[in-house]
């Protein structure tokens, strides 16, 4: 079988998504991070059907010869991945049952349901409904052809079929009775998922809220019998459908948009896999669902619940923490901006206190010769205090502009929250262009310095975000550097809507030069290939899908050309093809942190060129949004980067081999030391300190 020149875009994110779920199996992963790795998986197929497989249905009303255009069939990649799911959902209920319970357990900690309590427990349960749950259950009347249920968007529900009271004496009387359908939401935006009993000894027991209100339900329905119970869950298509960006208010526009999304399409049904045949239809039914919406599930849904299991105090049970690690250098200093001035700070987080990107904005905000700051904003922490500098730098008579971006999904109403209330302190706010997201990760601060205006830069892989910068491994650099610092300003020009020079030198910035001057880099490497000098290429991507790049990384790798890749996420490139691939090796590293950094490194025939970026090499980075990539001229900070990436590239203990038509194959020690690189980056940042 011809193997295929791309692989395909959806199929690579479950795979990704497969490489979640492996680290749930692992177990030399702590037994509590095991089932967070459940919640990450369970929570990445959610969003998956969001958006993904909602777009992909929405093609299935296209008109046959709009269809054909497409180049693949909707209908049968659909197919595809709801058989995959199907595979890795049953992998997942395997893991659980077989593999993390008991292990719980070994560890006395019991997970049980209500048909497990004693009458003590039973005691304590009921006393915890009545006082804590009751006032938010509103049960629903389910009646075929008369009342249509609407059910909120990823909320869990019990699917109950009861009968009368006089209905069963009349069962037992050999008559024919009529049964009644009803749902009760389990509220967890209200009460913990997990509800823990008290002690008996040794052993931490909990209970699902979900068995709570289970074990409870003949007091929410008094005067029936309750003959089946069945957990059922509704995800709604996530996308914002804006029909015309360039026509009228896009702000207005996009608040409409995320008011629409609770009440979106429907894109899938999961239900308990034990519900009977006519159970599931009468749902079907009721609910207005078509046979595509139905997957089985089973008792329990919404594991990315799991983030919140308690540990009942069992330090092994998660990973031994990582200290965020000072800078000697900018610690010796009384401000960041000394430190700076010195030469650049470049940081590895969550390796590096995010705190200096932090008081990078905290010290500007109370500077009396700081005159302006500028950033962009894609996805801001709840609790911002980068947000709450930027105020108080306005409410302190600086000039303040903050570009955001409306469009980050999931994160557009936090956004415009956020938004609003920098306007409101004196913050001149920039909001989305049409057409276009800002995914650039900027930030540039104005000094008044000996009479001149001096410039501080930051420019990051990752968001201007305390609590994700905890979990997700980014590169940052603050620096005074003119060559970078002169161009972030053009680059904020444009944002800011005027017309730039668009000639940058030392940035890579899409819609200018980024895609140009990638292009010309790799070609330049296969120039070299072919008079016989040494070629290499290393990327870290979080996705690569642009199949142009894909093509021109071919093309390398015929001519000769090592090319190295650490990708997180999809991967359309398929390696190790003779002819094609064969000098292009991929590997994919899933550990504790999420792989968020990009970084691009060009032998150039010995003068390496170094960056780290924003942008991914899909089509949507590098066409339809502004990225930048910004070059590490710094030597310190260029062969600390390189390490780390030789690090990575090293690791045989998290990291997977992508081989031929996506497979997984984990790299292995063998004899050799075993490598888990995030750990190792932890103890060569800290031994460099």
């Amino acid at each position: 079988m011809k193997r295929p020149k791309f692989l395909d875009r959806e199929l690579s994110w479950l795979s990704f998504n497969y490489r979640v779920l492996q680290e749930a199996k692992d177990n030399d992963v702590p037994l509590i991070e095991r089932l967070r790795f459940l919640a990450i998986f369970s929570s990445n197929l959610d969003e998956y059907f969001r958006v993904r497989v909602a777009s992909i249905r929405a093609l299935l009303d296209l008109k046959e010869k709009s269809q054909e255009d497409l180049k693949f069939s909707p209908e049968l990649l659909l197919k595809e991945i709801h058989s995959t799911v199907l595979k890795q959902q049953q992998e997942f209920g395997g893991i659980y049952r077989n593999e993390i319970l008991p292990r719980l357990n070994e560890n006395n900690i019991f997970l049980v349901k209500e048909t497990d309590l004693n009458e003590t427990e039973k005691t304590f349960v009921r006393n915890y409904f009545y006082d804590n749950i009751i006032q938010y259950i509103q049960p629903i009347l389910l009646v075929k052809n008369r009342i249509i249920p609407f059910l909120k968007n990823r909320c869990l529900y019990h699917a109950i079929k009861l009968v009368t009271k006089e209905s069963h004496i009349s069962r037992e009387e050999g008559k024919r009775i009529k049964h009644h359908y009803a749902m009760v939401e389990i509220p967890t935006d209200y009460i913990p998922r997990f509800i823990k009993i008290p002690n008996t000894g040794k052993e931490h027991r909990f209970i699902f809220l979900d068995d709570v209100i289970r074990l409870c339900l003949p007091e929410i329905f008094p005067t029936h019998f309750i003959e089946e119970v069945y957990s059922i869950k509704l995800t709604r298509d996530a996308e914002l459908y804006i029909e015309d960006e360039f026509g009228g208010d896009l702000l207005n526009k996009i608040r409409k948009s995320i008011n629409k999304r609770s009440t979106g399409v429907p894109s899938r049904f999961l239900y308990d896999e034990q519900m009977p045949k006519e159970f599931l239809k009468f749902l079907k039914d009721t609910i207005k669902l078509s046979t595509d919406d139905l997957v089985p599930g089973g008792r329990y849904h919404n594991f990315n619940d799991f983030f919140s299991f308690p540990n009942p105090g069992v330090k092994e049970l998660e990973y031994t923490p990582l200290p965020a690690i000072k800078l000697s250098h900018v610690e010796s200093y009384k401000t960041i901006f000394e430190a700076i001035k010195v030469k650049d700070v470049f940081l590895n987080f969550p390796y590096h206190k995010y705190d200096y990107v932090v008081d990078f904005f905290e010290q500007a905000a109370n500077d009396p010769d700081v005159t302006q700051i500028l950033l962009t904003q894609y996805r801001v922490a709840n609790q911002s205090r980068i947000v709450a500098a930027l105020i108080k730098a306005a409410y302190n008579g600086k000039k303040v502009t903050a570009f955001v971006e409306v469009k980050a999904r999931f994160d557009e109403e936090s956004n415009l929250m956020w938004a609003e209330e920098m306007e409101r302190a004196g913050v001149k706010v920039f909001y989305s262009f049409p057409g276009l997201k800002v995914h650039a990760k900027l930030a540039l601060i104005k000094r008044k310095e000996n009479g001149k205006s001096v410039s501080y830069a930051y420019l990051g892989t990752g968001n201007f975000n305390e609590k994700t910068a905890k979990i997700y491994t980014d590169f940052g650099l603050l620096t005074e550097d003119k060559r970078l610092t002169s161009e972030i300003s053009r680059v904020f020009s444009f944002l800011t809507g005027n017309k730039i020079n668009n000639s940058f030198k030392s940035l890579l910035v899409a819609q200018f030069n980024m895609r140009d001057e990638l292009t010309r880099m790799i070609n330049h490497e296969i120039d070299n290939a072919n008079k016989g000098l040494k070629a290499h290429i290393i990327l870290k991507l979080n996705s690569l899908e642009d199949k142009k790049m894909i093509n021109r990384l071919y093309a390398a790798s015929k001519a000769g050309v090592k090319v190295d890749i650490i990708v997180r996420g999809i991967c359309c490139l398929n390696p190790g093809i003779k002819g094609l691939s064969e000098n292009i090796k991929v590997i994919s590293i899933i550990d504790r942190f999420l792989e968020h950094s990009r970084v691009y490194i060009f032998h150039n025939n010995g003068n390496e060129l170094v960056y780290a970026a924003s942008a991914d090499w899909m089509k949507r980075n590098l066409s339809r949004r502004i990225e930048v990539a910004f070059p590490i001229f710094d030597e310190e900070a260029k062969n600390t980067l390189k390490d780390i990436i030789s690090i990575q590239l090293s690791d045989n203990a998290k990291a997977r081999k992508i081989v031929k038509n996506g497979e997984l194959k984990y790299k292995t020690a063998n004899d050799s030391k075993r490598i888990v690189s995030q750990v190792e980056i932890f103890n060569y940042l800290k031994k460099k300190v």
